[in-house]
């Protein structure tokens, strides 16, 4: 579970790594979501939650993209 939190928290930081507001958000919301599950104790929800987190590692690494405006015209 701590390997999956920093792994997360890491993939936060550079996918969004210019953008202060992204990057606060997204800790907010991961440390949200484990301090709202921390006490789980079934064992099939937890595996359940780090297949979730999991995917979203996957995706945040994979399909989110951060433009920078270079002109008026150009991203």
């Amino acid at each position: 579970v701590l390997k999956l939190f920093k792994l997360l928290h890491r993939t936060r930081q550079e996918v969004f790594k210019s953008d202060t507001r992204a990057l606060e958000a997204a800790r907010q919301k991961i440390n949200e979501e484990f301090r709202n599950n921390q006490d789980e104790t079934s064992e099939e929800r937890i595996n359940e939650l780090l297949k979730i987190a999991s995917d979203v590692e996957v995706i945040l690494r994979t399909s989110v993209i951060q433009a920078v405006h270079k002109d008026s015209d150009k991203i």
